[in-house]
């Protein structure tokens, strides 16, 4: 697959491609309410919350253009069907406009592929009968490409808004007993483009921190990302001369 070499972006570009999040479990609401002002100030897609902080994200983001995407079955999609999608319910009912949810992982790789499906499928349905959209987590890390390309079949087949790598939580033990993630990589995310119709979009999540990763996943033809490096990521946009106005930027591989 060829890759692009360039770029033309301007700003609100790349700040509209970023969900802002906030879910690292230990943080305090003074840390959240610091991630929600660095979400505004930039003017990002979303910020994405934990469910209990839904309502303080919307006051504080009210009158912005950035949106509450909270998460449901999160990290790890072990929920039942049902608390699904009386979280997701719930999740609009408080202000959330974008909904990210994980799939069962143990479901999946069991293969009971009719169990998933209809998850995702009434999940999806609360979700979009009630004006918002669904984001629907792999977590790619625990997968194969059997794996990958069979949730993309049933999100196209379902009407998914979005398809998405990974929590930023899924770790896999290593060989030396040390716990790592590699999330977001140019492998699974070309799969998945690969595998995707067009009208189901792909957020890359886990590992994008810099510009250079951003420009990346962009020229790959991902539409939204989960970053917890916002600032450092659009401070140094500016510093490479990208504004209001559409430029050419290069993509580095």
């Amino acid at each position: 697959m060829a890759r692009p070499t360039s770029l033309e972006v301007s700003l609100t570009d790349l700040s509209k491609m970023i969900d802002h999040s906030l879910l690292h479990p230990t943080m305090t609401d003074d840390e959240v309410e610091a991630g929600l002002a660095i979400s505004r100030k930039y003017n990002v897609a979303t910020a994405c919350v934990k469910p209990y902080h839904i309502p303080f994200a919307r006051k504080l983001l009210e009158g912005s253009s950035v949106l509450v995407c909270p998460v449901i079955g999160f990290p790890h999609g072990s929920s039942t069907t049902e608390t699904k999608v009386f979280e997701a319910v719930r999740a609009i009912e408080e202000g959330g406009k974008e909904i990210d949810m994980v799939v069962n992982v143990g479901r999946v790789l069991s293969g009971k592929w009719e169990f998933v499906r209809h998850e995702v499928r009434l999940v999806n349905q609360a979700v979009v009968s009630r004006g918002a959209l669904l984001k629907v987590i792999f977590e790619t890390d625990y997968l194969g490409e059997k794996e990958i390309i069979k949730l993309c079949e049933i999100c196209n087949e379902l009407g998914v808004a979005f398809v998405k790598t990974s929590t930023g939580y899924g770790f896999v033990k290593q060989p030396n007993g040390d716990y790592n993630y590699k999330g977001a990589t140019i492998e699974n995310l070309e799969l998945m483009k690969k595998h995707v119709s067009p009208n189901v979009r792909i957020k890359a999540a886990g590992g994008v921190r810099t510009l250079d990763d951003l420009l990346r996943v962009r020229a790959l033809g991902v539409s939204r990302v989960g970053a917890t490096a916002t600032a450092a990521i659009l401070d140094e946009a500016v510093k490479r001369g990208i504004g209001n106005e559409k430029t050419k930027v290069e993509v580095v591989w």
